[in-house]
């Protein structure tokens, strides 16, 4: 919570609704913290608000697209893992090479 990218912002313009959202959401971008966020909020239920770059209606329908999914925080940590793997193809390489 300490690396957040909102903590400075006023709590007030991270729960708006309409047009300023787009707004609120640019908080998000960069943010240290951005996939615990996300990951709390959709796990949670967190039902308004910014949280991780997305807003109540878009968490909203990603959970009625995957209402299979038990734990958000393991599903999108592991997507950022193998996101990161992927990023750097020559560090993969090396470790081929090393085995």
């Amino acid at each position: 919570m300490a690396r957040a990218g909102c903590l400075t912002a006023d709590p007030e313009e991270l729960f708006v609704e309409g047009a300023a959202q787009h707004k609120a959401k640019a908080v998000c971008i960069g943010c240290a913290v951005r996939t615990e966020c996300l990951s709390y909020a959709l796990d949670s239920r967190i039902e308004h608000g910014i949280w991780g770059g997305m807003t109540d209606r878009e968490r909203r329908a990603l959970l009625r697209r995957r209402p299979t999914v038990t734990s958000w925080r393991s599903l999108l940590y592991t997507a950022r893992t193998e996101h990161d793997r992927q990023a750097r193809p020559g560090d993969t390489e090396r470790v081929a090479t090393a085995c």
